[in-house]
């Protein structure tokens, strides 16, 4: 496959032309600056785009079976993009810019929701399950339709999640069709999914649009993305990406990043065969650690996900004695280890893991459990809410007081009360538990 962006890029800086343009390095320095440029002629405009930058984003297309376009700052656009889409959508067809969504959404979807004064329902974690997931299957979303006075616009569900949890992707699809809803799916740890045979790529599930994080789980730079709209997806959708991006976007996006998801198309040419060759390590690491007497409770092939507390330890003890040992770990709280994998992990990292996570003791668990998930009571919305003026104040202060801006750090940036809610007992009891000891609240009148 061709990479066009790459080449192009390649042969200019080969050029030693004299650079009277942006950026002020000149192409000069020991990192990679000859290869960072801007939109010089030749190089095309990402979001204006009809040279190399859209013959890319067309073989990303190919393979991702979609229209697909280049995010230089990551999911997150793509995030506020979409929902600024949905609301757009909502509109033109006399509808209410309502959305369903799962609570585990990133906290980038509440500042979209809040720029876009897109209004919101929830559905909620269940009992057993963790804030930071939130499954759902078709036979409940179709309760929770067939019990609504109103539809929304569209579903917005976030899967795999950070623990890497699934939802029923393709049932909730057929649910949400079935009833004239949208499906949007934040898949920004899922980019991988449509190089597994089958695919459980959101888009081939169903999904009328979604966002990937292609440096969360493919060899691209940090901060590239796709947004991804199904062929199937209203046809407004394709025509209005571009514009929904660069509402939200800098003007001036990084054509390193640009490279990098550039140089990933021809990558992920032969990435099924690599994943087929992976996976089966990480298999048998999972089989290690289960006879080891690790608990795992995900289900998502390259990520493996250890109940801490199960093997008699927080989360984050684990991942300092793994850090001791060379091994840093993608998140930790008390609850859960999380590791990231991909093919380009070696077979030598996976051994290095399971001996030291193996030659850790076993301990008694812990039964210190956090207080269930609660659904908060809402005193306005996420946008009343974030543009309310505001105040920190220590957790101990906040009871009772409106949540204006998230607390939540990144990662996992999954907010536990969203903005607009009021903040009781329970919350407070949550935060202290994961440790957050400020909220940022709406100002008393």
């Amino acid at each position: 496959m061709r990479t066009p962006i790459c080449d192009f890029v390649k042969k200019y800086a080969d050029s030693k032309s004299v650079r009277l343009h942006m950026p002020g390095h000149k192409g000069v320095g020991s990192l990679c600056e000859s290869l960072d440029i801007t939109e010089i002629a030749g190089a095309d405009s990402l979001f204006e785009a009809n040279g190399i930058i859209r013959e890319s984003e067309k073989n990303a297309s190919a393979l991702f079976g979609s229209e697909t376009f280049y995010s230089t700052e990551g999911s997150s656009l793509c995030i506020r993009a979409m929902v600024y889409m949905l609301s757009l959508y909502a509109k033109e067809i006399g509808r209410k810019p309502l959305i369903l969504a799962g609570r585990n959404a990133h906290k980038t979807f509440l500042s979209a929701l809040a720029l876009t004064d897109t209004d919101v329902f929830w559905i909620y974690p269940k009992k057993y399950e963790s804030y930071l997931s939130c499954s759902v299957t078709a036979s409940e979303l179709e309760d929770i339709f067939k019990s609504s006075s109103e539809l929304p616009i569209a579903v917005y569900l976030t899967s795999p999640d950070y623990l890497g949890n699934f939802s029923d992707i393709a049932g909730v699809a057929e649910v949400c069709h079935k009833y004239g809803v949208l499906l949007c799916v934040d898949n920004a740890h899922g980019a991988y999914l449509k190089f597994l045979s089958p695919s459980k790529h959101p888009i081939d599930l169903g999904a009328d649009i979604c966002c990937d994080s292609a440096h969360k789980t493919l060899p691209a730079l940090t901060g590239s993305a796709y947004l991804h709209v199904s062929k199937n997806a209203p046809e407004s959708f394709s025509r209005e990406a571009k514009n929904a991006l660069c509402l939200f976007a800098s003007t001036s996006p990084s054509y390193l990043l640009l490279e990098s998801l550039d140089k990933t198309n021809a990558y992920l040419e032969g990435h099924a065969e690599r994943l087929n060759a992976f996976l089966p390590l990480l298999d048998s690491l999972r089989e290690e650690l289960c006879a080891n007497g690790y608990a795992l409770i995900e289900n998502e092939e390259l990520k493996i996900t250890i109940d801490a507390k199960a093997y008699g330890y927080y989360g984050d003890e684990l991942a300092d004695i793994l850090y001791k040992n060379g091994i840093v770990c993608e998140f930790a709280d008390r609850d859960h280890l999380v590791m990231m994998f991909t093919p380009e992990n070696s077979s030598s990292d996976i051994d290095k893991v399971k001996k030291a996570l193996t030659s850790i003791e076993k301990k008694e668990a812990l039964v210190n459990a956090p207080k269930e998930f609660f659904a908060p009571v809402r005193a306005m919305s996420v946008r009343e809410a974030v543009f309310s003026p505001q105040e920190r104040l220590p957790i101990y202060e906040c009871e009772g007081r409106v949540l204006a801006s998230a607390s939540v750090p990144c990662p996992p940036a999954v907010p536990i009360v969203v903005s607009g809610e009021i903040i009781d007992k329970n919350a407070i009891e949550l935060f202290e538990y994961y440790g957050i000891d400020s909220c940022v609240v709406v100002k008393k009148k």
